[in-house]
């Protein structure tokens, strides 16, 4: 547990800080756990998570920079607003407050996982980045992992640096080769040469939280979620619905509909207007010619009564009325009959 001074020299802080870490490394006092080195790039960003216990639930977060305690100066609160360079927030349910410092340089080395306290010294935990211009001896590109619950999923950690590979929860146990954090089972493996591979067998909704690929005196933080992918999930049995939100579409959807309905109508109608039109011309076109010859019968043969009687022959022949253009009638063109 630390305090802020004001009355001690730079020199005599420094050997009661290292005093106060033997101290409460040895009676187990872990007010707030982060990691300890983390090694980063040059103009890359970091998250760094800080659990913290219980009782700071409601108190404000912040990230100090700063090689000693004393001198540290604030870099970002949670009640403050994020910056281009850090941003912070606070998940109170998990109890884990998380800084991200972007734009990494050479001086983004030494700061503090902070909690202010009322009344009395602020509390803190020192990290410590570890920047280089050349890729970093343990890294990890992405830091968020998502997977499925109930598969397997698996946690690549390059690395270039000596020393025992490790894999922890936050605040919690550590495995070295193979074992189980929160009832989950891991496996850990060096089967490509700069990369221990950690796989986890059964991935659940507990599961989900800050892990560390460690390997020596490095660490790297690791945030795992865990996503129910679950076909039988129950949605709730009511669902506010914003009617207002749907009444312009809904209208304009009417609205085609009834255009499409009217223009389908309008073509069927000249259709069937065009049908009867060529129907009727058609016909027209066909007109019946009767030619009638009236003669008188002549015959020796038959009796006074019948040769008093006219007799009239009649063909009909159906033809195609032809348009024939008009001409000027004269004595040329005129038939004369007499008809006795």
């Amino acid at each position: 547990m630390l305090f802020r001074l004001t009355s001690l020299s730079l020199t005599n802080m420094d050997v009661l800080l290292r005093v106060l870490l033997s101290l409460s490394t040895l009676a187990g006092i872990h007010s707030i756990t982060t990691v300890s080195q983390v090694s980063v790039r040059v103009g890359g960003s970091i998250t760094i998570p800080c659990l913290y216990e219980s009782q700071y639930i409601n108190h404000v977060k912040y990230l100090c920079k700063g090689s000693t305690w004393n001198f540290c100066s604030d870099a970002i609160k949670t009640n403050q607003h994020n910056t281009g360079k850090f941003s912070i927030s606070d998940d109170k349910q998990r109890k884990i407050f998380t800084v991200t410092i972007n734009h990494l340089t050479k001086e983004d080395t030494d700061y503090w996982c902070a909690v202010e306290i009322n009344g009395g010294g602020d509390e803190g935990t020192y990290f410590k980045l570890s920047v280089t211009t050349k890729t970093p001896s343990l890294d990890k590109t992405n830091q968020e992992i998502t997977g499925s619950t109930g598969r397997p999923i698996a946690i690549n950690c390059p690395n270039s640096n000596s020393g025992e590979m490790k894999w922890c929860r936050l605040g919690g146990s550590c495995l070295t080769k193979s074992g189980s954090i929160h009832e989950t089972g891991f496996t850990i493996s060096a089967s490509v040469a700069g990369v221990f591979t950690v796989t986890m067998s059964e991935l659940k909704t507990e599961s989900s939280g800050w892990y560390l690929c460690v390997k020596g005196d490095l660490q790297m933080p690791v945030h795992i979620t865990a996503n129910n992918n679950s076909k039988d999930l129950v949605l709730p049995q009511s669902v506010p619905v914003d009617l207002n939100a749907y009444i312009i579409p809904l209208s304009l959807l009417i609205f085609i509909v009834l255009v499409t309905v009217f223009i389908w109508f309008m073509l069927k109608r000249h259709k069937q207007t065009k049908k009867a039109a060529s129907a009727m011309t058609a016909a027209e076109e066909e007109i019946t010619y009767s030619t009638v010859t009236h003669k008188r019968n002549t015959s020796s043969q038959s009796s006074p009564a019948e040769s008093a009687v006219d007799v009239v022959y009649s063909s009909v022949i159906p033809m195609k009325q032809q348009h024939v253009p008009m001409v000027e009638a004269n004595d040329e063109n005129v038939t004369y009959s007499t008809l006795a």
